[in-house]
């Protein structure tokens, strides 16, 4: 599986425009047949940072996934809304296959 975060510093200005293209494009990318979670995350700390967390089938999905329109049109786009140049940690991880349960949390019965 290929693992990605990335961290979006966002434009003040640009929040409600960062808003719905990152809703459309998460919804878009979720389509994917090689995409296992894709979703956006607005920080806690900073309410103009986003993290998105990606998760592909293998590097051969993530290769699709940089060929669609949806993907051409995100980035072509982003640079007016980046405050700064997003962050990324890409993992390539061929044992993981999903997501498996936190062993050190249990719900209370």
């Amino acid at each position: 599986m290929i693992l990605i975060t990335v961290k979006f510093p966002i434009r003040a200005d640009k929040l409600e425009q960062w808003r719905e293209l990152s809703a459309g494009y998460a919804a878009a990318v979720n389509e994917e047949p090689g995409n296992v979670f894709f979703e956006f995350s607005q920080s806690v700390e900073d309410p103009l940072s986003f993290v998105c967390i990606e998760g592909f089938r293998d590097g051969d999905a993530g290769a699709e996934h940089m060929q669609q329109d949806h993907v051409a049109e995100f980035m072509a786009a982003m640079p007016d809304i980046v405050s700064a140049q997003p962050q990324i940690i890409y993992v390539d991880a061929e044992e993981v296959d999903g997501f498996g349960p936190m062993g050190e949390i249990q719900p209370r019965q």
